[in-house]
């Protein structure tokens, strides 16, 4: 990897290929083209961190690994974060690595509603994934990596005769260190920087870190570069610029708030560009147990339930966080706080992700800032929302919850048993809730038509040439399970299409 100065003027190079983020959608793609004898450059704007560097709190998480130290959020009824890393890896270093293959019923919507897929696009998807399955050791988490959390998680969906399972996850022997949202110190996770990023270096490949593009260079409606500045990891001080031409194709996989805004930066001009955003807005309901649980012992996330991702549009999952995140979920201050938190050997937080129907746009920050996303909750996925929140509530009475946390303004901090159904009646009002943004979709979303979408089937911006698009922004939809599998297959499809026209 070459080393520029703060002190140089300029770093130029010549490739084949651009690529834009090394995350789960920009390294699958990278990795494709190398491997085929390509010169790649894989340009990325966070910093290459080795491992060992992870930081062990989630502080230092936000500060090493998140996208703005994790403070984006909506601009709508309520300001919700919005949860993308910023690291060589993107967002597969702080994530769970959970792998589920492309429901079949998505394919069918894709062709009825944006004319996209009816090309045998979900045989070529699934055997993808069956590919990336192996290559990325894709397991269950093992027996003695589970911890109490999802175990209980499991005893109550059983007891409640609800269909779930183990998470199937890109983690080779899970070491149960619950530490997935600090990024894995044991090097257990198969996230791209562990596994793909060296292998594009280790074929003649550029990789480029601290390196945020500020536009593609465009010749007419022909991408043939991209040019930034590097920036210091920590002070945020800019330093060299850089110019890397391509000399086939530049491959756009910034993230689904950022690619977007770049495009839009480098002059493209497309009507449904920063449109059609999407997400799972998601929250956690704290179970409080007799018996110590200790959370953090154990797979970050280990157990799940598909069962109601059509009806009402649900899925729930543990998820283990860290003391200071469950402070800043307690209600309360000083010594009322520092009481509530006296149960935190005791609290299991399982979550739900909605697979919300409303959708939000993307546009540029004022004077070059981070990108705005504007998204508000409708009346008929609020209802989801807050049916989430009860069958989690539920679930965690069923293994044997003395009480339930639900972090509802409004509602008392604890609620029994006998009172578990005032959720179904809580607020309507986002506001009231604590939530985050996860799996994040949209924005350059594919599509037949120029008008409604902005590349094609196989992420081609129209009307364009040698731009294509390999993020989770090109999903047109909203998924309703976790979207890292289907990211890294589109993405790895869109590379061999690029290969197969040069």
């Amino acid at each position: 990897m070459p080393h520029v100065s703060f002190g140089e003027r300029r770093f130029e190079d010549d490739v084949d290929y651009v690529v834009v983020g090394s995350g789960a959608g920009g390294a699958a793609a990278a990795v494709v083209l190398a491997r085929a004898g390509a010169k790649v450059a894989l340009v990325e704007a966070g910093a290459w961190r080795e491992p060992e560097h992870y930081p062990s709190s989630a502080y230092g998480a936000m500060r090493d690994l998140m996208d703005d130290w994790g403070a984006s959020v909506t601009l709508g009824r309520a300001l919700w974060p919005v949860v993308q890393a910023r690291t060589m890896g993107g967002t597969t270093v702080v994530n769970s690595a959970i792998a589920i293959r492309t429901p079949a019923d998505l394919f069918s919507q894709w062709e009825r509603e944006h004319g996209v897929g009816g090309d045998g696009l979900r045989e070529r998807v699934w055997a993808a994934q069956e590919v990336l399955e192996r290559e990325l050791c894709v397991e269950e988490v093992p027996p003695a990596s589970r911890g109490r959390s999802n175990e209980l998680a499991m005893k109550g969906a059983e007891a409640m005769g609800m269909e779930s399972h183990w998470i199937r996850r890109y983690a080779k022997g899970c070491a149960g260190t619950g530490q997935c949202l600090q990024g894995c110190r044991k090097q257990k996770k198969q996230s791209t920087n562990v596994v793909w990023v060296p292998e594009v270096l280790a074929r003649g490949g550029l990789v480029l870190s601290c390196a945020p593009v500020t536009r593609v260079v465009l010749e007419g409606t022909r991408a043939v570069g991209v040019e930034g500045r590097f920036v210091h990891p920590a002070t945020r001080e800019q330093g060299a610029s850089f110019l890397v031409r391509a000399r086939k194709a530049v491959v756009v996989a910034a993230s689904v708030t950022h690619s977007p805004v770049l495009l839009m930066r480098s002059g493209v001009k497309r009507r449904a560009l920063g449109r059609f955003f999407r997400a799972h807005p998601g929250t956690g309901v704290f179970g409080v147990y007799d018996a110590p649980v200790d959370q953090n012992v154990g797979a970050t996330q280990g157990w799940a339930s598909t069962q109601y991702r059509e009806r009402p549009g649900l899925k729930l999952e543990t998820l283990s966080i860290p003391l200071e995140l469950v402070a800043s979920r307690f209600a309360g201050g000083g010594t009322e706080l520092m009481k509530r938190l006296g149960q935190y050997r005791h609290v299991a937080m399982w979550c739900h992700a909605v697979r919300a129907e409303s959708t939000g746009t993307v546009s540029p920050g004022p004077f070059g800032g981070a990108p705005v996303v504007r998204y508000t909750l409708d009346a008929d996925d609020m209802e989801r929302f807050r049916e989430g929140l009860h069958l989690l509530a539920k679930m965690h009475f069923a293994a044997g919850a003395r009480a339930v946390i639900p972090g509802v303004a409004g509602l008392p901090f604890e609620l029994g048993q006998k009172d578990v159904d005032r959720l179904r009646e809580g607020p309507t009002d986002p506001r009231h809730y604590i939530a985050v943004l996860t799996h994040l979709f949209g924005g350059c979303v594919m599509g037949a038509d120029p008008d409604r979408s902005v590349v094609d089937g196989e992420g081609r911006v129209h009307g364009y040439q040698g731009l294509v698009v390999a993020d989770a922004s090109v999903i047109p939809t909203n998924l309703g399970v976790n979207p890292q599998h289907t990211i890294m297959a589109l993405a790895r499809l869109n590379a061999e299409a690029l290969l197969a026209r040069a």
